[in-house]
């Protein structure tokens, strides 16, 4: 009896959890269908800025950083929450391929910053959104130490790595110089464009402007494959779960029928002990 009473108490705590994780499942959906909207958005303010910023570097290149002694940091963006599979350990992969000790690494969410106690460079841990809302809070935190990096006087390379939705393995975004990967090589219009501020000024601009849309829609993407992943995630230990529930609930109902059966024979046996004949039921 008891054994079967302490199967049942777990096939109703298996069912508890398997509520926690479908309503986990479901807010992920949601937030998914949410980061949709912000990073079509997102991306096409981004693409504008890029486009201009190739347009107007065609007749100022000289703005452009020249090439020399630089000083290199890495933005890397993993998870702030869990239940989502190998999201972190992608990140650090990539990350190790950077020469150990040479680069600062800012390093955004709890569960990457846990796993980079013993990586060779320095680390600045960040708290990372959890939500699309948090994403600004975030960012005014994260701008004011990539301004603290630049303020050595050095001219400062970052690049960041995140997970993108539908791309295969880690990004690689490089955000400082600016717009290296975006100038072409020649004009693509015939006069340059007209301007009410001097174009170092205008590029200053143009660059904070570029700067905070690349950010927002980097973390937008990164968010956007974290959830989805907690989806596959879930739905895979979900699965495992029902799996696990209809085992200990077969075993909860072989145990209840030898009950039955014993006690059907203890009926039987103390009948006979009493010289008695069982009532059969009738066809």
């Amino acid at each position: 009896m008891s054994r079967r009473l302490e199967l049942e108490r777990r096939v109703r705590q298996l069912g508890e959890i398997g509520e926690i994780m479908r309503a986990m499942k479901n807010l992920a959906l949601m937030e998914t269908r949410k980061l949709a909207r912000f990073l079509d958005a997102q991306g096409q303010v981004v693409h504008c800025i890029e486009s201009a910023a190739a347009d107007f570097l065609s007749f100022h290149p000289y703005l452009i950083p020249a090439a020399q002694q630089e000083r290199q940091a890495v933005l890397a963006i993993g998870s702030e929450r869990g239940f989502c599979g190998d999201f972190n350990e992608e990140v650090l992969t990539e990350l190790a391929t950077y020469p150990s000790g040479e680069c600062s690494v800012i390093a955004v969410g709890s569960k990457l910053c846990a796993r980079l106690e013993k990586f060779p460079g320095t680390i600045v841990p960040f708290a990372g959104p959890t939500i699309a809302e948090d994403v600004a809070a975030t960012l005014y935190r994260l701008v004011g130490e990539i301004g603290g990096l630049q303020k050595s006087g050095e001219n400062l390379r970052l690049t960041v790595l995140h997970h993108r939705n539908g791309e295969s393995g880690i990004s690689r975004k490089s955000l400082l110089p600016p717009f290296v990967e975006s100038a072409p090589a020649t004009a693509q219009f015939g006069q340059p464009p007209l301007l009410y501020l001097t174009p170092e000024r205008f590029f200053a601009e143009l660059l904070d402007h570029y700067l905070f849309a690349a950010l927002h829609e980097i973390f937008y993407a990164s968010l956007m494959a974290e959830n989805q992943r907690r989806m596959q995630h879930l739905e895979g230990a979900i699965h495992r779960l029902h799996e696990k529930t209809d085992d200990v609930a077969r075993r909860c109902r072989a145990l209840r029928q030898e009950e039955i059966t014993e006690e059907i024979e203890v009926i039987l046996l103390s009948v006979e002990g009493a010289g008695l004949q069982p009532v059969l039921p009738k066809d």
